[in-house]
């Protein structure tokens, strides 16, 4: 049984379309539903998207002061068509530092092999805290790694590694 109010039927308006512009309680219903997907989702989407190191540039790259001391990051891009990422070249007080990747995706550097750090510039100021005041990086090879001369232990391997 449908009852007319002013010339039209009451809720026949509203299957046609043609109501008083308000929406139902379902549109309403569905409406909040969707706002509160995107407000739940949103951190999601924003921690998923990479960001650059805190003192860092969109590049990921870094120069600056700390602790009385300039350090200096740069990722150099991966040679060749199928080469991904690239590797980083870090100096403190224009003397390299060797930084090496863990598997987890964490860096530890030549002055600390037992902590691990989420960025290479996390690594670098911890090399810096590291050394201490008045202590600077020593170059470790001279010259190609192996040439040093008789004696030579700048790495495993050479006379003290596995033989063939």
């Amino acid at each position: 049984m449908v009852v007319g109010v002013g010339g039209v039927a009451v809720g026949a308006g509203r299957r046609a379309g043609a109501g008083a512009g308000r929406p139902s309680r379902r549109e309403v219903a569905r409406g909040l539903l969707a706002s509160a997907a995107t407000l739940a989702l949103a951190p999601v989407v924003a921690a998923s998207r990479p960001t650059a190191p805190a003192g860092g540039t969109a590049s990921g790259s870094f120069d600056e002061t700390y602790r009385g001391r300039r350090i200096q990051g740069v990722l150099m891009p991966a040679a060749g068509p199928r080469a991904a990422g690239g590797h980083w070249r870090i100096t403190i007080d224009s003397r390299p530092l060797h930084l090496m990747r863990r598997a987890d995706g964490t860096w530890l550097s030549m002055v600390d092999h037992y902590t691990s750090y989420r960025t290479p510039l996390e690594a670098t100021r911890a090399a810096v805290d590291g050394l201490g005041p008045g202590r600077r990086l020593r170059d470790l090879a001279p010259g190609p790694v192996g040439d040093s001369g008789p004696g030579d232990h700048t790495y495993m391997g050479g006379r003290h590694g596995v033989r063939a």
